[in-house]
């Protein structure tokens, strides 16, 4: 999308072995009416792809065990480290070691799961800061005769699932799309209707199966379809969606994004969640009951309402600053909340000076007030403070910012506040 900015977060899983979405989805998969994006689901087993022997492993201790109990015939074993980022296999670790992704003897997996343990993975989607690898994944080596791309995304110009189909998989789909582009198919899917037998057929056409059966792997569609919509994902990629030598069709490689919003529904897969790849700061953020987003910038940023946050980001670049983050608060955040806030956003050591924008309606300016009062004391403020208020209670906030005996920089409005902020990282 073309905003940095997701009001509404996703939560996302890696998943090495999307073999039949049931290792993720059996216990949670019911019969749901999906009433507020009028999905037509239906209930339906999972995809039964063939299951591929795997295991996720914490400690050099468990490679040698899971080896003997899950993978005890292999000869080869692949080893991945798990990281919610791509470009895994060409990624390189800040100790020096290549790739994040390995097909090894089995007796060699101690030793290279030994080098990504503990080690930071930095690849084209972490950034330059990379990644813990707190995880890796040992899993059978595949015989794959064919790979292919297979996604389900939500699209804004159908107004539902749409799913992108490739005959060529394994590798960037973005580069195909560049230089390929004839080579992608997209379907859209009726919302109201779901998925028909036609929709199904036109996506393996486009995958062009070379060996699976084109009967099974329409069902396969389907299923995976149904799947996407009783998850409640907005994202579903199986790159490669692969052929194996025994003309079975397979997820070899997945990426599943889901709602936030459906976690009240989707407990079993909520509780997989792993915050130690998400950003600290937005984990307590959220812990809080706040909307925060980790930008590069040196102005940290508290407002309410996000379409206020957008528009004091906006214009602290307008006035030559750089925002540190969206932060925002919503309307009827408590003092504690307030106070919680501070200390998310002076956690980040680039953050030079703090604007505080706010725009009293249900969220009093008294409230706000108090909150950042209270904050200076708790966290020891080291940074300048900008501060509009305006609306509600805005005089009884004004007050009580004033008798604090707190070295604030008050501001009259936006332009002022935003042009008083990034004079102050200067300072």
């Amino acid at each position: 999308m073309l905003l940095v900015f997701r009001f509404v977060k996703k939560s996302q899983l890696s998943l090495e072995d999307l073999n039949n979405g049931e290792r993720l989805a059996s216990s949670a998969w019911r019969s749901v009416t999906l009433r507020r994006r009028k999905m037509a689901a239906t209930t339906a087993p999972p995809p039964q792809h063939p299951r591929v022997s795997g295991v996720a492993v914490t400690t050099l201790g468990d490679v040698k065990r899971a080896i003997q109990d899950v993978l005890p015939d292999q000869n080869e074993v692949v080893v991945k480290a798990q990281v919610l980022a791509g470009g895994r296999g060409l990624g390189l670790f800040k100790n020096g070691f290549k790739g994040g992704v390995h097909i090894v003897k089995t007796d060699q997996a101690e030793d290279i799961a030994g080098k990504m343990l503990g080690q930071i993975l930095v690849t084209k989607q972490t950034g330059a800061q990379g990644k813990v690898v707190s995880k890796v994944y040992l899993c059978e080596k595949m015989s794959l005769v064919n790979e292919m791309y297979f996604s389900i995304i939500l699209d804004r110009a159908t107004a539902g699932p749409l799913i992108i189909a490739c005959s060529k998989g394994g590798t960037s789909i973005e580069d195909l799309a560049e230089k390929f582009p004839d080579m992608i198919i997209k379907v859209p899917i009726d919302v109201f209707r779901g998925i028909t037998d036609e929709d199904a057929a036109k996506v393996v056409d486009g995958l062009a199966p070379k060996v699976a059966d084109r009967n099974d792997s329409i069902e396969q569609v389907k299923k995976l379809y149904n799947m996407f919509c009783e998850c409640d994902c907005t994202m579903l990629e199986i790159n490669p969606l692969a052929e194996t030598s025994d003309n079975k069709l397979v997820a070899a490689d997945a990426k599943l994004n889901f709602d936030d919003n459906a976690s009240y529904r989707q407990k079993e897969i909520f509780a997989l969640r792993d915050s130690s790849q998400e950003d600290p700061r937005e984990v307590a953020a959220a812990k809080a009951d706040l909307n925060y987003i980790g930008l590069d910038g040196e102005i940290g940023c508290m407002v309410n309402g996000a379409g206020l946050a957008m528009a004091t980001m906006d214009i602290i670049k307008l006035h030559g600053g750089t925002p540190a983050n969206f932060l925002d608060v919503g309307g009827n955040a408590s003092e504690g909340q307030v106070v919680e806030a501070f200390k998310i956003l002076t956690s980040d050591e680039k953050v030079k000076a703090i604007l505080v924008n706010i725009f009293g309606g249900i969220m009093k300016c008294d409230v706000i007030a108090s909150g950042i009062v209270n904050a200076a004391k708790q966290v020891q403020l080291k940074v300048p403070v900008v501060v509009r208020l305006e609306g509600t209670n805005v005089e009884q906030g004004k007050r009580i910012l004033k008798e604090s005996g707190m070295t604030l920089i008050t501001a009259e409005d936006l332009d002022d506040a935003a042009e008083k902020a990034v004079k102050a990282t200067a300072s």
